[in-house]
């Protein structure tokens, strides 16, 4: 069950974060444009993934995640065959940016919901498993699309990546639903010749009249339930505990996306070559993987169920406790173990994502909660990569410094505030 599932996750975050950063160096290249220009490419993508999760939630509750997952293929993979043919950086904002992010959003949220449904004593290894895409996509298809790009340019490795995407549309095609929806009754035509009512052709007893009156008042009953139901679809936003975990949301999306960014435009000024370069988001995505399943699996035992929000700091706060180091790394050879520690908790907090967020609101508003939990990271993803990019410029080297910093402080107080 949980294959159906995962592939979704894992096409899409491979993609989103393991393939469209090795682009930044091209794009910025090709249009003769500063790191702030080019950074709103990757920017967007993030921030429409994020701000549209809540879009892939409703479409999932009220349609089906299959409906959801086919529709956002299609427009994931639209989007990168427009972008081969694109002109201008204006272009690619709108083409990879909005309409390709747009099919990412449709995707995510639904698969990664699912899998807190099917899951439940071992949550944590499952999400690790299906949050795992954004390893696989820097450890193989970094490489892959640096190749892609040497032989076929940027343009016909955009073109061929749109093709990998389109599967997103075959693995939404497989996705199976936990229970078979009842098949409704196909309502009569109704014309001016041929028509039906309501209302009975014989005479009926007191006793049957008041049972059709009760049938219906069973009825209004029913619409007035689900009409509640669906008010309380969001009341988690109203819980402390849910208000808190938002907000240390919020201020790690500030920073968590930077090194995907620039850590390749980081490797090259520093005299990196482009092959070490691309090797370095290799390595950062196999020990991204080894995170996601290792810390998943981790956190399931029993002596650490109960403190997995702990976990979950004490991960951010390693991540970000990384990062202040990258001022020093000025070798191939230093920036090796920056990727594998920096990878690993990366790994270790995303895959805790979704597990702390269903610990909070359970599992019945998963979906829901999932989509207001990525859709606080849009805003943050859409400002970060700009902003690392005027830093960059203006002081080199310190841009993972200033934003690890202030994520690691803020994150660290909100989560001690919450679990301690």
């Amino acid at each position: 069950l949980l294959f159906d599932w995962v592939q979704c996750s894992v096409l899409a975050r491979a993609t989103q974060y393991g393939c469209i950063s090795i682009f930044f160096v091209e794009f910025q290249m090709h249009f003769a444009r500063d790191y702030s220009g080019t950074a709103w490419i990757h920017s967007l993508v993030d921030c429409t993934t994020m701000l549209c999760a809540p879009l892939g939630s409703l479409i999932g509750n009220h349609l089906s995640c299959r409906v959801a997952v086919i529709l956002g293929g299609f427009l994931a993979s639209i989007g990168l065959v427009l972008s081969s043919f694109a002109t201008s950086l204006e272009y690619l904002y709108l083409s990879l940016g909005v309409l390709t992010g747009l099919g990412f959003a449709l995707c995510y949220t639904p698969a990664i919901a699912m899998v807190g449904i099917y899951f439940c004593e071992r949550k944590s290894l499952a999400y690790g498993i299906a949050m795992s895409g954004s390893g696989i996509g820097t450890f193989i298809l970094a490489p892959v699309v640096q190749m892609l790009i040497e032989h076929y340019s940027w343009r016909g490795a955009l073109l061929i990546l749109g093709g990998l995407v389109s599967n997103l549309c075959v693995c939404g095609a497989l996705l199976r639903p936990i229970t078979l929806k009842e098949e409704e009754a196909c309502p009569l035509p109704v014309d001016s010749e041929c028509g039906y009512s309501t209302k009975p052709l014989v005479a009926i007893s007191p006793a049957e009249e008041k049972q059709l009156e009760a049938e219906r008042s069973k009825q209004q009953r029913d619409s007035k339930q689900r009409c509640l139901q669906s008010m309380q679809e969001y009341h988690f936003l109203l819980m402390p505990d849910f208000l808190v975990l938002a907000g240390s949301f919020l201020f790690l999306a500030s920073g968590c996306s930077l090194p995907f960014v620039y850590l390749v435009p980081y490797a090259l000024d520093v005299g990196v070559s482009h092959h070490h370069a691309a090797f370095l988001m290799s390595i950062l995505g196999v020990i991204d993987i080894v995170g996601n399943i290792t810390f998943g699996w981790l956190t399931d035992r029993r002596c650490l169920k109960k403190y997995r929000g702990i976990c979950y700091m004490v991960a951010v706060g390693m991540e970000g406790l990384c990062c202040f180091l990258i001022p020093l790394l000025h070798t191939f050879a230093l920036l090796v173990p920056f990727s594998v520690l920096y990878g690993y908790f990366d790994g270790a907090y995303v895959a805790l994502i979704p597990v702390v967020t269903s610990d909070v609101v359970g599992t019945t508003y998963l979906s829901s909660a999932l989509g207001v939990v990525y859709f606080l990271h849009a805003i943050p993803y859409l400002v970060s990569p700009p902003i690392g990019g005027k830093w960059q410029q203006l002081h080199m080297h310190s841009l993972s410094e200033a934003f690890m910093s202030e994520k690691y402080r803020i994150l660290t107080e909100g989560f001690k505030e919450h679990f301690l």
